[in-house]
C-alpha cells in the first residue's frame, strides 16, 4: 500500500484492498483523531502529511495481522472505552456475561431491611482492569481488589481506572491469584483457560500478539482453576460467590473441580455455549 491518495474516499478504497473496510475506517478515523461517521460524511476531505503517513503505517501493521485494538490502543467493554496494550489481553464480549452475573448476584444479595454493607470483591488476573472497572462503575457500595502478576498490565489497569473515576474503589495488587486476600464476598476471574494444544489452530492476531500468560493454562486449559479454587475457598466468607469464565468444552471438567462447592450453576453465552460458572462457598 502506497501513500499516493489524498482524499478520505481514496484512502479507504486503497486500504480496503489489503484490510477489511471496517478496519480501514477505524484506522483512518484513529489517524485523523475523528469518529467513523465523520469519514462517511466527508469522503472528499483531504488526507495528507503526517496523518496520511500514520494511516499507511497502521494499515501495513494490520495487514501483518497485528490486532486492531493494539493499533488504536482502545477496546470497548461493557460500554466503557478501555486502553489496551500488548501487555494486556484484549477484553472480549463474552466476558461481559461474567460481569452481568456478578451484578445480578449483587442486586439479589442486597437486603433492603438490613444496614447497607460494602461488598468486598476480588478480580483475579485483572489485565486491563475491564471486569473490576465495570463492576466499580455499576456498583455503588463496593470495595474491589484487582490482582495480576504483570506490573505492565497493572499500569494499564490503573490508567483505565483513573480515566473512569474509580481509583478510590479499586486497589490494584501485584501478586499471584488472590495475593493473600481474606473475608471476601465474591471472587471473580477470567483466567487463562486455553489448552496449549489449541495454539496451532488459533488466529495469528491472538497467538502472535496477545500475552500468552493470559491465554494458556497447561495441557487441558484447567491449570489455573486447579490452583485458584482452593485459594478462593479460603479467601471467601461462608456463602460467598465464586464467578469464573471458562472455555468451550470445559463445563463438565469444571463441574468436577467444583464438587465441594454449593449452588453450582452454569450460564451460556449468546451463542448457547456454557461460558460462566457460579458457585457458593459452603
Amino acid at each position: 500500500m502506497s501513500a499516493q491518495f489524498t482524499t478520505v474516499r481514496q484512502a479507504l478504497m486503497t486500504a480496503a484492498q489489503s484490510v477489511a473496510r471496517r478496519d480501514a475506517e477505524t484506522l483512518l478515523a484513529h489517524s485523523l483523531g475523528c469518529e467513523r461517521p465523520w469519514l462517511l460524511a466527508h469522503p472528499d476531505s483531504t488526507v495528507s502529511g503526517d496523518f496520511l503517513n500514520r494511516f499507511v503505517s497502521l494499515v501495513r501493521r494490520r495487514t501483518a495481522r497485528e490486532p486492531l485494538q493494539y493499533l488504536t490502543g482502545m477496546q470497548e467493554f461493557y460500554g466503557l472505552p478501555l486502553q489496551v496494550t500488548p501487555a494486556t489481553l484484549i477484553p472480549r464480549p463474552e466476558t461481559e456475561h461474567l460481569v452481568e452475573q456478578v451484578l445480578l448476584w449483587a442486586a439479589q444479595a442486597a437486603d433492603p431491611q438490613a444496614e447497607e454493607r460494602t461488598l468486598r470483591i476480588a478480580d483475579v488476573g485483572t489485565g486491563s482492569g475491564a471486569i473490576a472497572i465495570a463492576l466499580a462503575t455499576h456498583l455503588a457500595g463496593v470495595d474491589l481488589v484487582a490482582t495480576d502478576t504483570s506490573s505492565a498490565a497493572l499500569a494499564v489497569a490503573r490508567s483505565n481506572a483513573e480515566a473512569h473515576g474509580c481509583t478510590g474503589r479499586i486497589r490494584f495488587v501485584e501478586g499471584d491469584l488472590l495475593a493473600g486476600q481474606t473475608g471476601l464476598d465474591a471472587v471473580v476471574s477470567n483466567p487463562p483457560y486455553i489448552s496449549l494444544t489449541d495454539a496451532a489452530g488459533m488466529q495469528p492476531e491472538v497467538v502472535q500478539h496477545e500475552p500468552h500468560g493470559a491465554l494458556f493454562a497447561g495441557a487441558d486449559g484447567l491449570a489455573v482453576y486447579r490452583r485458584l479454587l482452593p485459594v478462593a475457598s479460603l479467601a471467601l466468607r461462608a456463602g460467598g460467590l465464586l464467578a469464573l469464565e471458562f472455555g468451550f468444552g470445559q463445563r463438565d471438567a469444571l463441574a468436577e473441580l467444583l464438587a465441594g462447592w454449593t449452588n453450582v450453576r452454569f450460564v451460556d453465552d449468546y451463542a448457547g455455549i456454557p461460558r460462566v460458572a457460579l458457585a457458593t462457598r459452603p
